[in-house]
C-alpha cells in the first residue's frame, strides 16, 4: 500500500510517500507565507525519490485543520485534485492528532498531552489526547484564560506540545498545572499524517465509498474588503 500526505495548515508545509510501514521519502519547511508555491514541487520531489507515480498511489491523505484559512484549502485543493485525477480515496487528519501522534510514546505514557496551536491571535487552537492518543472533546480556539480554566478541569498535569507551546506555559504553571514540555516538534509532519492515514485505512477496511475530506475551520476567515465595504 502507497500513500501519498500533504500538510499545508499552519506554520510548516510538508510532503511524504508512505509505503507499507515506513516513510520512503520526506520533505518539510517551517515557513508561515508561500505554501502554494512550496507544497507542488515537495510532492513532485518526494515521489520521484520514491520511484512511485502520483497516479499510481493507493491513498490520498491531508491535514484538514484546524489552521490557517488559506494553508487549509491550499492543501485540500492538492489532495482533492489529485486524489480525484488518480481515482484513489482521499482521508483527512486534524492537524491537533497530527501534532499528538508525533509525542514520542514514552513522554505519552506520563500524562495527558496537552496541542496548542498558534492562531496569530491572542487566542490559541486547543486539543487533549489520553496517552493513547485518544483526544478529550473537540479541538476549540481558546483564549489563555479559558484554556487555563478547561485545562485545570482536565488534570493537573499535562506533556504540552505545539508551536504555541511557550506561550502558554506561562500561565499554565501559574495556574497550578505542571507542565512537561514535549521534544515532539510541534507542527503537522506529512510524514505523520500519512502513517496516521494508513492505519485509519486499514481500520476503516477499506470502503468502496468514501466522503471527500472537508476544512475544520473553528472561526471564520480575516477578511479585507476594498474600502471597508461588506461584512
Amino acid at each position: 500500500m502507497q500513500v501519498l500526505a500533504l500538510d499545508a495548515a499552519t506554520n510548516a508545509c510538508s510532503a511524504a510517500l508512505w509505503r507499507d510501514g515506513r516513510v520512503m521519502a520526506r520533505r518539510f519547511q517551517a515557513l508561515t507565507r508561500g505554501h502554494a508555491e512550496v507544497l507542488m514541487p515537495m510532492v513532485q520531489a518526494v515521489a520521484t525519490e520514491a520511484g512511485v507515480a502520483v497516479g499510481a498511489v493507493d491513498l490520498f491523505a491531508v491535514t484538514v485543520g484546524p489552521g490557517a484559512f488559506t494553508g487549509i484549502r491550499i492543501g485540500l485543493a492538492a489532495a482533492r485534485g489529485m486524489a480525484l485525477a488518480a481515482g484513489r480515496p482521499c482521508l483527512g487528519v486534524t492537524t491537533m492528532a497530527a501534532v499528538a501522534e508525533a509525542v514520542p510514546e514514552a513522554e505519552r505514557q506520563r500524562a495527558p498531552l496537552l496541542v496548542v496551536l498558534e492562531t496569530k491571535r491572542a487566542d490559541v487552537y486547543a486539543q487533549a489526547f489520553a496517552p493513547d492518543v485518544t483526544p478529550f472533546g473537540e479541538a476549540r480556539a481558546l483564549p489563555l484564560s479559558e484554556l487555563v480554566a478547561t485545562a485545570h478541569a482536565l488534570a493537573r498535569r499535562f506533556v504540552l506540545v505545539g508551536d504555541a507551546a511557550a506561550r502558554v506555559a506561562g500561565p499554565l504553571a501559574e495556574a497550578g498545572i505542571a507542565i512537561e514540555p514535549s521534544t515532539a516538534p510541534g507542527l503537522p509532519d506529512a510524514a505523520v499524517v500519512a502513517t496516521v492515514a494508513a492505519r485509519r485505512w486499514q481500520v476503516l477496511g477499506a470502503p468502496a465509498v468514501l466522503e471527500p475530506p472537508r476544512p475544520l475551520y473553528l472561526r471564520a476567515p480575516d477578511v479585507t474588503f476594498p474600502g471597508g465595504r461588506g461584512r
